[in-house]
């Protein structure tokens, strides 16, 4: 898998913005609805045996400060699962594609 098949992820700095904080304030806060599930979400691969909980910690570390290190840190949780995810062949790039313009247009309803 090369860099671009993950173009679906970079393309979400549009609509996240850039990180401002560089620095560990930036986790001092309240979680958002989001982030809670996402860590609950997190928990069930985990159990599952699919994404092992210390495994994503490091992969987020690593492409946190790589790859997504211009995305603000409370992200980059989701796009080390889905990157992670895109590497096991869980589902493709188009796939995930689909997915994001569906969950965009049930949220412009609202």
């Amino acid at each position: 898998m090369t860099l671009s098949e993950y173009d679906v992820l970079a393309e979400t700095l549009a609509d996240i913005g850039e990180r401002g904080d560089i620095s560990l304030r930036c986790m001092e806060h309240e979680p958002e609805v989001w982030e809670t599930r996402m860590q609950v979400t997190c928990e069930c691969l985990s159990k599952g045996g699919v994404l092992d909980n210390l495994e994503r910690r490091h992969l987020e570390d690593e492409l946190g400060e790589t790859v997504y290190v211009r995305f603000p840190v409370q992200a980059r949780s989701v796009l080390t699962v889905a990157h992670t995810l895109m590497d096991r062949g869980l589902f493709e790039e188009d796939e995930l594609r689909a997915k994001m313009r569906e969950v965009r247009e049930r949220m412009s309803e609202v």
